[in-house]
């Protein structure tokens, strides 16, 4: 895939891609891709596959796939904490966990003023070392991604979980389906997807900023920051010059922080999620529908993947 592959709108997404670029497939025969997380000190990759009800591991010192865990709670989004462990968001478990350095699982959160959880979906950790995440009622829809049951919390939130003290809170409340976050590289900004057309063609499918208190502890509710033009935005990250890279229908869509879309990255699948990996942070992993992909940029993730 060379630039002139790359769907140029704006000139300046010129400058995001660098002089001779192709789209790696890296792994592929997974049914819904989602979640991927990238851990340096292992040159290793994360991500869900989530019907199938595993974790898969892509590495990067020989190419290899194999399964990370297996049966996996249907697990969706996952990240890093300060100290590196892995956190993830489980639709089956309903639940938030950690995954220890010695393999075993901490559960940080599976409920909100003793209802639980609806089935938790992205998750973005903070410089604080504070955890946000969505909780959509994706997972207990249907058996396909969860065990199909009746939400106990009636609505679906955006939830900060301080993990030294359990305090869970929510943060916002006016999303139907929150779905992919992430913060902008200052985090005075955090972003929120929201999917709610996904079970009703007049819902949102845009992506929305909000903006975070100055104790970093709570938002105030912003404005759409981007209309998706093919499908619906899902997961997406931000890079150190607070351009947003964003899953699409049709691929990777990119923004500026004032939501000009300048360019695209064509994917020849539905593309679920990403986040920047490798060595120097400049290389996008994408989760198509049934596989892994990846693509170098003139650009570095701004935060944890």
């Amino acid at each position: 895939m060379s630039a002139e592959v790359f769907d140029v709108i704006d000139p300046r997404f010129r400058e995001c891609i660098p002089g001779a670029v192709q789209l790696d497939k890296l792994a592929t025969g997974m049914r819904w891709s989602e979640g991927p997380a990238w851990f340096g000190a292992g040159r290793y990759l994360v991500w869900s596959d989530i019907p199938n009800d595993r974790m898969m591991r892509w590495d990067e010192t020989d190419g290899s796939v194999s399964v990370f865990r297996q049966p996996a709670n249907n697990t969706n989004g996952h990240t890093s904490d300060l100290q590196g462990r892995l956190i993830s968001c489980e639709h089956r478990g309903r639940r938030v966990t950690r995954t220890e350095p010695d393999g075993s699982i901490t559960v940080l959160a599976d409920n909100y003023e003793g209802k639980r959880l609806n089935s938790p979906n992205d998750v973005v950790v903070k410089s604080d070392g504070t955890i946000w995440f969505t909780d959509p009622s994706y997972g207990i829809l249907t058996d396909y991604e969860g065990d199909k049951s009746e939400s106990e919390l009636d609505a679906c939130f955006v939830f900060r979980l301080d993990p030294d003290s359990g305090e869970l809170t929510i943060v916002a409340d006016d999303f139907v389906k929150p779905n992919g976050l992430a913060f902008s590289a200052d985090e005075s900004i955090l972003y929120v997807a929201d999917t709610g057309a996904s079970h009703d063609p007049n819902g949102p499918k845009h992506i929305r900023k909000l903006h975070v208190s100055s104790d970093g502890r709570s938002v105030r509710t912003g404005d759409v920051f981007a209309e998706c033009t093919a499908g619906l935005f899902d997961g997406f990250r931000v890079d150190t010059e607070d351009r947003v890279w964003s899953s699409a229908a049709d691929g990777v869509h990119c923004f500026l922080a004032d939501g000009t879309m300048i360019g695209k990255i064509p994917v020849p699948e539905v593309v679920a999620n990403v986040c920047f990996g490798g060595r120097k942070k400049n290389r996008l992993f994408i989760c198509g529908t049934t596989s892994l992909y990846a693509a170098y940029v003139n650009a570095r993730g701004a935060s944890r993947p």
